[in-house]
């Protein structure tokens, strides 16, 4: 996921809440029977940066050492988070060449995908490999539409992160990080009262939708955030109004400039103590803690520090990196012994480590994941920690409510009209239709 934001903006575009039923058709079959060809694999990714590109090759490894007479071949294609490869997939399936597996955000990013009757339902693969009981049962409701799975996920991003110095927080009074809207539009008035600093830095306008998902989880709360993506949500409602008024409020505390910006630059500013905070996924660890030249080689707790965005602990805002079964898969066997290696426990613990992300299943092991990874996998798998998705990210916005949602954000940016920016909303939301 760490990413250039115009890939962020393409392939975040996704589709209506996973579960709502709609009749479709062309979308049967059973994902694991009639196996078919395992003479090779095409695997379809954008997995070719540090880190990304060393976990596929691990991957690509254990398979090859599982299934000696199957030829893997990498599809990978560069660009951030697939904005060359979303293009180059969506020519291919169009023109029913389709590779073996390829590679999308687990939710309702793949529902366009499953309208047009171009990837499998994998409910037989899943029970066949006992994987129902191996990925917990949140993230398998919101991945499941009209009563079926699509994809295996590999790994798990969280999304709704705060990132901050710990200096300017001292210098400028502010005891802890905040844990509620409230105490972040008290801490960033006090930043920039007292410290002359940024309180808030932004990137590129995809940033300010990222905030905004981030302050309607925080003020509304998991269940009625989530309720936003369902058929019928209250988007007119006053308590998304006064989310907003919130959104509106935070806005003011951020940098003018930032709009030039991508999210990399936004979330330097914080580990270079120019900016005391920034929302952003943890995919910016990463890049916090990675070497040159793509890493900036900081320290946790040193340079920088983290917890959950303001009003959201005890809530994973997540986003999934999956792998699905496309129709007409020219070697059948081979993609469904890929998807094996992508679900197991070998394979998750292969790539994530060296991705920057934690796996999708319930049994890691744990030794592998230190720092921000260690503390990420134990808030995954806390007992009692709510799932919310993440629109911007490929979760639960369709794909024209999507754009209408950066259209409205845009408009908001230049007129400040809270009044207009619910209305566009309740709008998007209204049109977005299957």
């Amino acid at each position: 996921m760490r990413a250039q934001a115009s890939g962020r903006r393409r392939t975040a575009a996704a589709a209506v809440a996973m579960t709502v039923a709609l009749v479709m058709p062309g979308c049967g079959g059973n994902g694991s029977k009639g196996s078919g060809d395992t003479s090779e694999v095409e695997v379809f990714s954008w997995w070719t940066g540090p880190g990304e590109a060393d976990g596929l090759a691990a991957m690509k490894a254990d398979f090859e050492k599982k299934n000696p007479g199957t030829k893997f071949t990498n599809a990978a294609i560069a660009g951030g988070s697939g904005t060359q490869a979303q293009a180059v997939l969506a020519s291919r399936l169009q023109n029913r060449k389709p590779p073996d597996s390829f590679q999308g955000h687990a939710g309702a990013e793949l529902l366009d995908y499953i309208k047009a009757g171009q990837i499998e339902p994998l409910d037989s693969f899943y029970d066949e490999n006992r994987l129902r009981a191996a990925y917990p049962g949140q993230l398998l409701q919101q991945i499941t539409y009209q009563g079926k799975i699509y994809s295996v996920p590999v790994n798990i991003h969280r999304s709704n992160m705060l990132w901050y110095d710990p200096g300017i927080l001292k210098d400028a009074g502010v005891s802890a990080p905040p844990r509620s809207i409230a105490e972040f539009i008290a801490a960033l008035k006090a930043v920039k009262d007292k410290t002359g600093k940024v309180p808030l830095s932004l990137g590129a306008q995809w940033t300010a939708d990222h905030l905004l998902e981030n302050v309607l989880l925080g003020d509304l709360g998991t269940d009625a955030y989530n309720a936003l993506w369902k058929p019928g949500a209250d988007w007119g409602s006053p308590a998304v109004g006064k989310a907003l008024a919130d959104f509106a409020e935070i806005m003011r505390y951020t940098t003018l400039e930032a709009a030039s910006t991508d999210w990399q630059g936004a979330a330097k500013a914080v580990v270079d103590g120019k900016a005391a905070f920034n929302i952003m996924g943890d995919w910016a660890y990463g890049y916090f803690t990675g070497s040159a030249p793509n890493g900036l080689g900081k320290k946790a707790g040193t340079d920088f520090a983290y917890a959950p965005s303001p009003g959201t602990d005890g809530t994973y805002m997540w986003l999934s990196d999956s792998f699905t079964l496309p129709k007409g898969a020219p070697h059948r066997g081979g993609a469904l012994a890929w998807l094996k290696e992508a679900s197991s426990k070998e394979g998750q613990d292969l790539f994530n480590p060296r991705k920057g992300s934690i796996p999708a299943r319930k049994d890691a092991d744990k030794t592998l994941y230190k720092g921000y990874l260690e503390y990420a996998l134990n808030e995954w798998n806390r007992p009692g920690v709510k799932l919310a998705g993440s629109f911007w990210h490929g979760v639960n916005a369709g794909k024209r409510q999507h754009t209408d949602i950066d259209t409205a954000v845009g408009l908001f940016l230049q007129n400040k009209d809270v009044g207009k920016l619910q209305a566009a909303l309740a709008g998007a939301a209204k049109n977005s239709g299957p």
